[in-house]
């Protein structure tokens, strides 16, 4: 796949998704979010593939959006209708990382900062290398949480913490944000790469489509009562039942075998 501010590769079951803006930090540039919505819509669709890794190339992951498409009008005292950027752009590329029905790991490599925040907490796991740092940063230029930030933050690291994030906009270090569940996973930032693809190839071996259904489940439970989500849990049970992934399951735990999934 060949694009201006993307680079994916596929390694086997796997593709490697690196945002490329590296002379901005990989900031969030329309033709980049264009070329991801591509990207990752491809790579939904292409049932090869088991897991995605989310990176940055350079010093950052992404420091969130590129505003110097703005910098004319803002210069001449105008103030752009940001609801028509935001409808056309991060309101259709976040949904459809948080909805990829198969597992999605952000290495996190560098600066995280607004909408790259958003990109993170879209995916499933978030492991960072021990040099990067996370700022909600939206406040310090007089915005508010977008790209689902306002959705994604409270339900990651409780309602006090992201108020606390959002309207101190503090930067955050790797170990902290550790701490307070932002990522999941901190290592050595010379061995990020190493531990995404070893965490990755570990999902795609699993069930594929289980994995994807258990992230909706919880997902959809969080907003349910107990007797509702039972009920959730009983029909997206017979779902994953149905798969070709179940029935190698039960007959590799009635074989004594360890089971070979092909993600169907």
């Amino acid at each position: 796949m060949g694009y201006e501010q993307l680079i994916v590769d596929v390694e086997g079951d796997v593709a490697i998704v690196r945002m490329n803006n590296a002379t901005r930090l990989n900031a969030l540039s329309p033709t980049m979010t264009r070329e991801m919505l591509e990207a990752l819509e491809k790579l939904r669709a292409d049932e090869a593939i088991r897991a995605i890794v989310l990176t940055g190339e350079g010093r950052g992951f992404s420091a969130g959006a590129d505003l110097s498409e703005f910098g004319e009008p803002y210069a001449k005292g105008e103030r752009p209708q940001l609801s028509l950027f935001l409808k056309e752009g991060y309101n259709k590329l976040i949904p459809l990382l948080a909805e990829m029905p198969k597992p999605l790991i952000a290495a996190i490599n560098g600066v995280v900062a607004g909408a790259g925040i958003s990109l993170a907490l879209a995916c499933d796991l978030r492991i960072a290398g021990d040099g990067a740092t996370f700022t909600t940063a939206w406040v310090k230029i007089g915005l508010v949480p977008d790209a689902g930030s306002s959705y994604l933050l409270p339900r990651t690291v409780g309602m006090p913490k992201a108020i606390e994030l959002a309207m101190l906009s503090e930067r955050v270090d790797a170990l902290s944000a550790l701490g307070i569940g932002l990522v999941h996973r901190v290592v050595p930032h010379e061995s990020l790469m190493d531990e995404a693809r070893g965490l990755a190839g570990q999902l795609a071996r699993l069930p594929t489509v289980a994995l994807g259904l258990t992230r909706r489940l919880l997902e959809e439970a969080s907003h349910l009562s107990l007797s509702e989500a039972l009920d959730r849990e009983a029909e997206v049970q017979d779902q994953a039942a149905a798969t070709e992934d179940h029935l190698e399951g039960v007959l590799a735990f009635l074989d004594k075998r360890g089971p070979v999934f092909k993600g169907r």
